[in-house]
């Protein structure tokens, strides 16, 4: 079922692993932490076309950073942060992004998450758990937990090894387009017969 839940979506939005180096996804990804997808974008290219690599981005003061990615949430903190993270980069791992969960999970700003989709960004089979991916899964029941760690574990048991680099980059685009957190549009779900979640909302509502 897992297999088929994934090529109905990959049609859908034909998503390809990352191509981004590890540095880029690690900063696009802290500067994403409440934040629209559509300011990270812009901020995250807005910093890294100045500075891409730890030793670049050391070179600026932190309020040349904040600058550069006003308006992502908490963009002071998030400055500071990025400055230290890369000064422990250098100091550490020699300048590169290490690729492994216990040292990535050192890092300052760096959670299970952002662990995993750096992991992801280096070739690594797999899942970053989200909240796309916690209520999608729980609603398609590939799994009974809220923790995030079960939910990895049990996706990891069941999702195809080639799989696994894309089914949370699938599920983030199917949670904004129809699987939504507050009100799944179900009506239009491709993959409606194939989830257990009730009560399934699969007519349109009417506006109030």
């Amino acid at each position: 079922r897992i297999e088929k839940i994934i090529k109905i979506l990959n049609r859908r939005y034909k998503i390809k692993p990352w191509k981004e180096k590890p540095f880029k996804i690690l900063i696009s990804t802290i500067l994403s932490q409440r934040t629209k997808d559509e300011i990270t974008r812009k901020t995250s290219e807005q910093l890294l076309s100045k500075a891409d690599t730890p030793e670049k981005i050391l070179k600026l003061s932190e309020k040349e950073i904040e600058k550069l990615i006003y308006p992502v949430g908490f963009y002071r903190q998030k400055a500071k942060k990025i400055k230290r993270l890369c000064r422990i980069l250098l100091k550490n791992y020699g300048g590169k992004v290490p690729d492994n969960r216990e040292e990535l999970l050192k890092l300052p700003g760096v959670g299970f998450k952002t662990a995993d989709v750096v992991l992801s960004s280096h070739g690594l089979l797999v899942i970053a758990i989200d909240t796309h991916c916690k209520v999608i899964a729980k609603r398609l029941g590939l799994t009974k937990s809220d923790d995030a760690e079960r939910i990895r574990e049990d996706l990891h048991r069941i999702v195809p090894k080639k799989y696994r680099r894309i089914i949370n980059l699938l599920f983030v685009e199917f949670g904004k387009e129809i699987c939504q957190t507050r009100l799944p549009r179900c009506y239009i779900c491709p993959i409606v017969s194939l989830c257990s979640y009730e009560p399934k909302t699969c007519r349109k509502l009417p506006l109030k």
